[in-house]
Order: structure tokens, then C-alpha cells, then sequence
């Protein structure tokens, strides 16, 4: 797509917008680096890890390659492997349960609530064995999942729980930030999310010191405290210090991105509320989302998909499949009845325009138009 094609129409993200927003700040920083030879190791990622700790108000934050590396490194780090079983959400990027087969163990669905989409935890009891290690919620699309209800049981039964927080940079759990209530999170700095590198990029942060200093071994082909000393096999899972220059300057903007990111969907939810075939986003009253996206379910997904189209304006469908029915789940033999709620949503999900930099304006201008139109 060329520049003066997409003048012409409203995007689903624009990362363009956001890097001329910033861009002497992000040139200085990547100059910084390029201009002293600091391509691992340097240190902004230290100085990224120390300010992302802070801003979560977690103690430990480890940097590392990208977000599905951070969930398996956790799993690891706390002795999860073969034998083992991980309870994760039915609806989610593959990322949430493949991490549980990367380690040996097995992942087991759990169907997700019909309003706010995030595992539903009156499904765990059903699906709890003597091998179940642990539980990984996913705060999708920018919605803090039911984390009281999560740590309740997880703390019952003795099991981990690994927030996986790709999408929800920032969000709020009365009042707690997503990433501060589990026994460790993992987060991701992919472009698009809500605080997003210029390539591949993700972190663990964790209270748990031990962990913590696993996960940086592990990152680091085993070793920490001296070269050529390896305690265990780890992997190469490195933050490059570009990557960490940029979401350090990023970093000062995520509350203000985040704010722009409500405001906008504040303004779908005021616009939209009484179109029909169309089921908006929940909004409980305990928890702040920062939308990452805004997925709404359109009854006639195509018909409104053919209708964007038809305006230039960008949309996508996040996720067509819920996780046991991809390919890669064929052997687990489950069938569409037993995740009710992630099939629908799979069904009739799709992803509005939605990022800073995005003007009020444009989303009225969707809005009319599906309010004309569909």
C-alpha cells in the first residue's frame, strides 16, 4: 500500500503516525546507540528493565526476545514440563498454549466468558487433575481477566498462575495494574500493542526473586554471573538495546497512549449502543481496559466486514479459530459444544480501527457509516 493510498482510508493501526509523533526522540535514542556500538547488552535495556519494573510496581523485571519467550521461560523457571498440565483460555493467539507444549506439558482449555472474553474460571474445577501445575489468564484485547476468582482457586489448589499480559499494557484490576497479581507475567512488546518496539520484543516481571533469576539464565543460554560458566541449557532470548532505547522513550507515553485509546472507545461504545446485530464490548465496573483493540461482535460479520471494505477502513478478525480447533490441537479430539462461548465469539469477532493518533472524528465517521449502512 502506497502513502497516498492510505490518505484515502482509516487504518486498523498506524504506527507511522505514532513513530512522527515522537520521532526526534525515537531518531536520538537509536543514533545514541548506533553512534556508540551499543547493540546488546547496553544500557538502556537495563535502564528499560528498572523503568518497566517500576511502572508495573513489580520488583523483577527480566527483558527478552518476545512475548511467547517470556511465557515459556516462565513455565520453566517454575518447574513446569513433562506430565504437567497448564489450564489456559480457549480464545487467545496461539502463543498461550503452545508455550505449555514447548515446555512438555499439556495444555487444557477452558471456554471463556461471553462478556469480556477472558477465561472463565467456573470452568476450572471441571477441568483440575492431580497433574494440573498451573493456570495462564490472558488479559485479551487490553480486559483484565477475573483475577480474583483465578487466585482464589489457583491458591487453593497449590497451582501458578502466569498472567500473560501481551494486550494489556497498563490495564487495571481494581486498581492493580495487569501483570502484578500472578506468580509471574509475561509481557509483549510486538509493534502493534499498546507499548510496542520496532520488532520483536517481550519481558517477565515477577515479585519472586528465584524466578526471576532463573528466567535471566534461561534467557541467556544459562549463565549469569560469570562467561563461560553454564548451570543449565537455557536459550539466546535477548532485548537488543535498540529495541530497548525505543521502549524506553515509548514508555513515558503509554499512560497518555492508553487514555487516547479510551477515549476512542468510549466513543464507538456511545455511538454504536443501540446498533443492532451489534455486541459491544463489556465495561465491569472493577476493571480499567486499555483496548489494545476493539473487537466488536457483528451478528453479520460479513456483511459488515464487506462493508468496510467498501469505506477504506481497516478491520480484522481476532481470533477466526478458538485454540483447540486449530490444526495444531487436532490430536486433543474436542468438539465445538464443549467451548460454546469461544466459538460464537470466534464466529462474529471483529476488530475496529482503534490506536493514538486516531482523531474522534474518524470514529463518528465509522460509526455513521455502519450506523447507515449495516
Amino acid at each position: 500500500m502506497n502513502r497516498s493510498e492510505r490518505r484515502d482510508m482509516i487504518p486498523l493501526v498506524d504506527l507511522h503516525a505514532q513513530y512522527l509523533s515522537i520521532k526526534d526522540e525515537i531518531d536520538n535514542a537509536v543514533r545514541d546507540c548506533i553512534d556508540n556500538a551499543h547493540f546488546i547488552k547496553g544500557e538502556a535495556v537495563t535502564d528499560f528493565e528498572e523503568r518497566f519494573a517500576g511502572y508495573t510496581g513489580i520488583k523483577h523485571c527480566v527483558s527478552c526476545a518476545n512475548g511467547t519467550d517470556a511465557l515459556e521461560m516462565i513455565l520453566k523457571a517454575l518447574g513446569i514440563g513433562p506430565g504437567d498440565e497448564v489450564i489456559v483460555p480457549a480464545l487467545s493467539w496461539i502463543s498461550t498454549a503452545e508455550c505449555v507444549n514447548n515446555v512438555g506439558a499439556e495444555p487444557v482449555f477452558a471456554d471463556v466468558k461471553p462478556d469480556t472474553y477472558t477465561i472463565d474460571p467456573a470452568k476450572f474445577p471441571a477441568l483440575l487433575t492431580s497433574r494440573t501445575k498451573a493456570v495462564i489468564p490472558v488479559h485479551l484485547y487490553g480486559m483484565p481477566a477475573d483475577m480474583d476468582e483465578i487466585m482464589s482457586f489457583a491458591e487453593a489448589h497449590k497451582l501458578f498462575v502466569v498472567e500473560d499480559c501481551a494486550q494489556a499494557h497498563g490495564a487495571l484490576y481494581k486498581g492493580r495494574k495487569a501483570g502484578t497479581l500472578g506468580t509471574a507475567s509475561a509481557f509483549s512488546f510486538f509493534p502493534t500493542k499498546n507499548l510496542g518496539a520496532f520488532g520483536d520484543a517481550g519481558a517477565v516481571v515477577t515479585d519472586d526473586g528465584e524466578v526471576a533469576e532463573k528466567v535471566r539464565k534461561l534467557a541467556n543460554h544459562g549463565q549469569l554471573y560469570k562467561k563461560h560458566v553454564h548451570e543449565f541449557t537455557g536459550r539466546n532470548s535477548r532485548l537488543d538495546t535498540i529495541q530497548a532505547a525505543v521502549l524506553r522513550v515509548k514508555l513515558k507515553y503509554l499512560d497518555k497512549w492508553n487514555d487516547s485509546r479510551i477515549m476512542l472507545a468510549h466513543e464507538y461504545l456511545s455511538a454504536l449502543r443501540d446498533t443492532k446485530d451489534i455486541v459491544l464490548p463489556s465495561l465491569p465496573a472493577d476493571r480499567k481496559p486499555v483496548y489494545h483493540l476493539f473487537a466488536v461482535r457483528a451478528i453479520r460479520r460479513n456483511d459488515l466486514i464487506a462493508l468496510l471494505d467498501k469505506n477504506n477502513i481497516g478491520w480484522s478478525v481476532h481470533y477466526p479459530s478458538p485454540l483447540p480447533f486449530l490444526d495444531a490441537y487436532k490430536y486433543k479430539n474436542h468438539q465445538k459444544d464443549e467451548f460454546p462461548s469461544a466459538a460464537i465469539t470466534c464466529s462474529e469477532i471483529c476488530s475496529l480501527p482503534i490506536y493514538p493518533g486516531l482523531d474522534p472524528e474518524s470514529v463518528q465517521s465509522i460509526c455513521e457509516i455502519i450506523n447507515r449502512s449495516y
